[in-house]
């Protein structure tokens, strides 16, 4: 599979998550890079993410769920990188499987901040499963949260 093909199978899933998933949309969720080497999501504070309303900290919920999507787009993209043979319909049809089967969040520091970015890596990539590390840190770089997540791929 040409670097030109993986990258329109990458921009396909980019667009399915940045912009027709109902939840992310309400989060504000924002993919601001995502190909075979890596995924940023950026997400900025508002008050409706708010958990902890003395602190004015991010929401762990709102934590875990960006370090759920940036592992659910890594895994996707190792999975994508695994072979140069996908075609487009195969690939179309692994991402409608694609599902967390578990994660872990280590909330590291409060989420303080007011641009927070989550990157992730494959520890695995698998045919059926794949595993990936996730952090998330403020716009100071502060590390505010990290995960290990496993994901169905196929």
């Amino acid at each position: 599979m040409s670097s030109s093909i993986q990258d329109q199978v990458l921009q396909q899933v980019a667009e399915v998550f940045d912009k027709h998933v109902p939840f992310h949309n309400l989060l504000g969720l924002d993919i601001k890079h995502y190909d075979i080497n890596g995924v940023e999501v950026v997400i900025k504070m508002k008050p409706e993410l708010i958990g902890n309303i003395h602190q004015n900290i991010l929401h762990g919920g709102v934590t875990a769920t960006l370090l759920d999507v940036v592992g659910g787009l890594t895994a996707f993209a190792g999975l994508v990188a695994s072979r140069d043979d996908w075609s487009i319909e195969e690939l179309q049809q692994r991402l409608t499987t694609l599902g967390t089967i578990d994660m872990r969040v280590d909330f590291l520091r409060p989420g303080r901040g007011e641009v927070f970015t989550g990157t992730g890596t494959v520890i695995r990539a698998g045919n059926r499963v794949s595993v990936c590390n996730m952090e998330l840190h403020n716009e100071l770089g502060t590390h505010i949260a990290f995960g290990t997540g496993t994901y169905m791929v196929g």
